[in-house]
């Protein structure tokens, strides 16, 4: 292993041990039982012996009594040990897997946008679970047996020795071939075990996007197609690990060769011995106990190493999550209010990937005042999307500067400047809870009558009175028992209980018809009116009554100005105005007034 790999690997180690946080007291008792408990099971093979001996061969039954009385006093003890280690061993084990979901989750919503482009949302999901579940039997087993199976063979050792150091030599002589054996067989195994997680995110990510597109699957029929993509990546991880199972099962029949092997030999070493008077009937007992005890000792070790091996890529992953800082940070000193509304854009260029040939948006300059409203319109692909989402600092600009306020967005607190900026975004997102739920989720302490008059602008208010339990009807997970435009219009009342400086609507009303688009465009600029609004549309009729509208081509602004203004100089958006309204619509317009 390098220096780099060495240097990873403590930085994952420290990472995951600094997670353990309440739980250390637990976790660190929890070996000292598992040494009672060896203590105990260690004592009884001894006392055995000299029952035998002592007390059954040499016919005295008041010794046997008490030999007995003090083996159940000791079994009773390892009992306790072997309960109470169980106890806090699963204790830390849990607490440790709770810290590190917490930790991980918490990490998760500081995300920039970029880090969570970077890490899929199936990925995300496996290390939650599945990654933590792993590293969580790891941990416990760590605490456990990698205590007890240690201490188990040394102390069975010692005490094989202390008895017969020649029959003890076969102890060593096996347990050597047995632990080089295990190691070979260990080492071709945990190479199909690293890859195992990895193919869990495909699985998650079938599943995910099954069950979120579940509809469109319907639709088109595609069922038998999703069934076989599932069906594949469940597969892929059941070949992996069979694999890893077949190098495994050599296993046992290795490990019982090896104890029958030793049995063999002590019993008939030892019974040449018993008769030579070198060694008595209790002894060989003993020794025959031991021989069990160190070899099972030996398989527990080789399965902490596979356990532990499978655990490091998973380790990796949740280190990861924890560790990944966010490019967007606050300042030392961030400015705490956003005075207005006004937006400038000072020679910003921005790509999502910084090592990208080409910039998504290439040296943009436009000046908005506060209160105007702004409409956004452009073929597919022409970034309508990224120019705004810079506005709330979503992303950071990769050269230039945007203002908010008269202040560069980097110089805010990015809660303050979020909370001033509302985003109803094209993908709408309810979640599982009633509808004033939801809409509190623009202002948590808004009243209903508040909720009301939002509902009233968005034109929300017209279905939720239809519906029997009103605003305290349950959204099912995504809204998935509302329809496209109402979740829309609750969407858009959700963004104005924010009472925001900025109000951004990135294709927000693409799922209402004409009409009630337009009054819900009316009731914002009477409701609202020193807000300013940018209207992100694919319909000119959604923008046509704006102040002045910018017009996207493939990241530039192409052009910039009213509607009127547009018609008589931007070709592009005289264009998409006749085809969506055709020429007879605008025979009496001339272009050269």
């Amino acid at each position: 292993m390098n220096r780099k790999d060495l240097h990873r690997k403590k930085n994952v180690i420290g990472t995951l041990a600094r997670q353990i946080g309440d739980y250390k007291a637990v976790a660190a008792i929890t070996p000292l039982f598992m040494v009672g408990e060896v203590v105990a099971e260690m004592v009884i093979p001894v006392l055995m012996g000299t029952l035998v001996d002592d007390g059954i061969s040499m016919g005295n039954p008041d010794y046997v009594k008490r030999t007995g009385l003090v083996m159940l006093v000791v079994a009773l003890l390892g009992l306790a040990c072997g309960v109470m280690g169980a106890f806090t061993g699963s204790r830390a084990g849990s607490g440790f897997a709770k810290n590190l979901r917490k930790a991980m989750f918490d990490n998760i919503q500081k995300f920039s946008f970029a880090s969570i482009d970077r890490f899929s949302t199936s990925s995300l999901v496996t290390r939650l679970t599945t990654d933590v579940t792993n590293v969580q039997n790891a941990f416990q087993m760590l605490i456990r047996m990698a205590m007890r199976a240690p201490s188990m063979m040394l102390v069975a050792m010692l005490m094989s020795f202390l008895i017969s150091p020649k029959l003890a030599s076969i102890y060593l002589a096996a347990v050597v071939l047995l632990g080089i054996l295990l190691f070979l067989i260990m080492r071709s195994a945990t190479a199909y075990f690293q890859k195992v997680f990895e193919r869990y995110d495909d699985l998650n990510e079938s599943v995910q996007e099954n069950v979120s597109a579940i509809r469109v699957v319907k639709a088109y029929v595609r069922e038998d197609y999703e069934i076989t993509r599932f069906q594949k990546a469940a597969a892929n991880i059941y070949l992996m690990f069979v694999k890893a199972e077949l190098k495994l099962s050599w296993n046992n029949p290795l490990m019982s060769a090896v104890v029958y092997s030793c049995i063999l030999l002590i019993s008939w070493i030892g019974g040449h011995m018993i008769v030579a008077g070198s060694l008595t009937t209790g002894q060989l007992m003993s020794l025959l106990t031991y021989c069990m005890n160190i070899l099972n000792s030996l398989m527990f070790l080789a399965m902490i190493f596979v356990m532990m091996t499978m655990s490091e890529a998973s380790c990796r992953r949740i280190a990861e999550v924890i560790n990944e800082d966010s490019s967007l940070k606050n300042p030392e000193q961030p400015v705490m209010e956003v005075k207005d509304g006004s937006i400038v854009f000072d020679h910003v260029s921005f790509a999502y990937n910084q090592k990208s040939k080409e910039p998504v948006l290439r040296d943009i300059s436009l000046s908005i005042h506060s209160g105007e409203s702004i409409g956004i319109i452009g073929g597919t692909g022409s970034a309508k999307s990224s120019l705004v989402s810079l506005v709330s600092r979503l992303y950071d600009v990769t050269e230039g500067s945007v203002q908010v306020g008269g202040v560069d967005v980097r110089s805010y607190d990015m809660e303050v400047l979020r909370n001033r900026v509302a985003v109803v975004l094209q993908k709408n997102v309810l979640f599982s809870g009633t509808i004033l739920e939801n809409l509190r989720w623009g202002n948590k302490n808004a009243t209903r009558e508040e909720c009301k008059r939002a509902c009233e602008i968005a034109c929300a208010d017209e279905f939720i009175d239809r519906l029997p339990d009103g605003y305290d009807t349950y959204i099912e997970q995504g809204g998935s028992n509302v329809s496209g435009g109402q979740k829309q219009r609750l969407c858009i009342a959700r963004a104005l209980l924010k009472n925001p400086k900025i109000l951004i609507f990135d294709d927000s009303t693409s799922a209402v018809d004409t009409a009630t688009d337009a009054r819900i465009r009316k009731g914002l600029s009477e409701f609202m009116p020193d807000t300013t609004k940018l209207v992100i549309a694919q319909r000119i009729s959604s923008v046509k009554e704006c102040d002045r509208i910018i017009v996207m081509e493939n990241g530039t602004v192409n052009g910039f100005g009213s509607h009127e203004e547009l018609m008589r100089s931007n070709a592009i958006y005289r264009e998409v105005f006749e085809s969506q309204n055709g020429m007879a619509e605008d025979a009496d317009f001339d272009p050269k007034q």
